[in-house]
């Protein structure tokens, strides 16, 4: 299967603004991980990007998960690209 990654945006205060919808975020990326869809997922130190490897059938798969994500449905997460990743080593 293809490998895609995701780049994106953390709103302002994320840290702050998370805490509601932070136990069901880290639940589904969990099913995610055991599903062997999502490979790694993580925010940049500075906590203004968000990075992630998933191994899915298509980019809309991966759109469906971003979207369905509360951080996604709730603002934390303002934008995302997803790319096509090669992996060459």
């Amino acid at each position: 299967m293809p490998k895609y990654i995701l780049f994106g945006s953390y709103c302002e205060n994320a840290l702050e603004k998370r805490t509601p919808y932070r136990q069901d975020h880290l639940d589904g990326l969990k099913q995610q991980k055991e599903t062997g869809i999502l490979i790694t997922l993580g925010p940049t130190k500075d906590n203004t990007k968000v990075f992630g490897i998933y191994d899915a059938e298509n980019s809309e798969k991966v759109k469906e998960l971003i979207e369905n994500d509360p951080y996604w449905k709730n603002g934390i997460w303002t934008d995302y690209e997803i790319k096509e990743w090669i992996q060459a080593f």
